[in-house]
Order: structure tokens, then sequence, then C-alpha cells
């Protein structure tokens, strides 16, 4: 399995996953734009449309080689986020709601589709159990461990406003600041 990191998949890419990913990434907004800072509104119609956008966002997230995408990275403010819970299944979920966490945390770098080429340290609950609607409406629970239940909390993160960059240590955002700060150029 590849190495996950936040929302990222580490691995070599061959030239087409490349091209891929590059197309998937231009249709994600990126840090930093104001949609990435709002909380975004429950979802109350599970209808075809809504079908469509999840299917829109797991083939962004696989082309993006991402391992999670939530509504509001694609412009979208809803409470909606798809996520792998397993190496080979990828699911949506609708009005995510945490409802347990483990009081043991572990702090490991993540990555987000939206602020590329940055990993922090962001300290989350080892597991979580998360509770919400899959894309037709029904009732979905999920137990999960690491490193699904990082994902998880991300993504739920995404639908609140928060970044990586609210979570890391002042420190790694500083730097991580000044890394996504664009350059000027005088020639």
């Amino acid at each position: 399995m590849a190495e996950i990191e936040g929302q990222v998949k580490e691995e070599q890419l061959d030239a087409e996953q490349q091209a891929r990913r590059r197309l998937a990434l231009a249709q994600i907004r990126q840090y930093p734009d104001a949609a990435l800072k709002m909380a975004a509104r429950p979802v109350e119609e599970f209808d075809d449309d809504l079908r469509r956008l999840v299917d829109r966002m797991k083939q962004l997230m696989v082309d993006a080689n991402g391992i999670g995408l939530a509504a509001t990275q694609v412009g979208v403010l809803q409470r909606l986020f798809v996520f792998q819970v397993a190496e080979d299944e990828t699911v949506a979920l609708a009005n995510p709601e945490i409802v347990e966490r483990s009081e043991v945390t572990t702090v490991d770098d993540e990555g987000c589709l939206s602020i590329q080429g940055v990993h922090l340290p962001v300290e989350r609950s080892t597991m979580v159990t998360i509770a919400g609607q899959d894309e037709h409406g029904a009732d979905v629970r999920y137990e999960l461990e690491e490193p699904y239940s990082r994902v998880a909390q991300h993504e739920a993160d995404h639908l609140d406003g928060v970044l990586i960059l609210d979570r890391t240590t002042p420190e790694a955002r500083r730097e991580a600041l000044a890394s996504l700060r664009p350059r000027i150029v005088i020639g």
C-alpha cells in the first residue's frame, strides 16, 4: 500500500497518472480560496444531482491521487465528503458527525489536495466512529482506525472551514505560509 499522508497518497506516478493528477488538481480549490474557509450547509436533498456530485468527487479524488475530498474543495458548500474507509473501498458521507473518538492521539504529517507541496504535523485521535448518510440518504456509521480515522477527521474539518494550517504548530504554520507566499521576481 502507498504511504498515506492526510489527504494524499505518496507514490510514484507514471506520465499518464501525472497528467490526470494535474487536471484533477486544477478542478480542486487551492489555498487561499475563500471557499476553503467556509462552513458547509447540511445536505437535504439526496437526489441525482447529489449522486452525480459524489461520482465526480470520487473520480477527482482518484485522479488527484488522494484518499479523501470534501465538497468545499470543489466549491460546493454542502456537508459531504468522499474518502477511503479501506485500501480498496471509497464511500461518500453526507452530514458527517464524529460520535466517538479515542483519547489516544498521534501526531503525523498530513498533506492536503488543496495545499499542494505542504506536509504539516497534525494531532488526531487514532480511532473515531463517524456517522452520517450515504449518497442515497441511508444512515451509515464507520468505526475507523489509522490511517482512515485521520482522513475522516481531516475531511470533517474541511466542512467546518478548518485546514491543516489551523491544526498544526505555530512554527510549522509559519514555515508553510512562507512557502505558500507568492515569490516576487524582479528581472
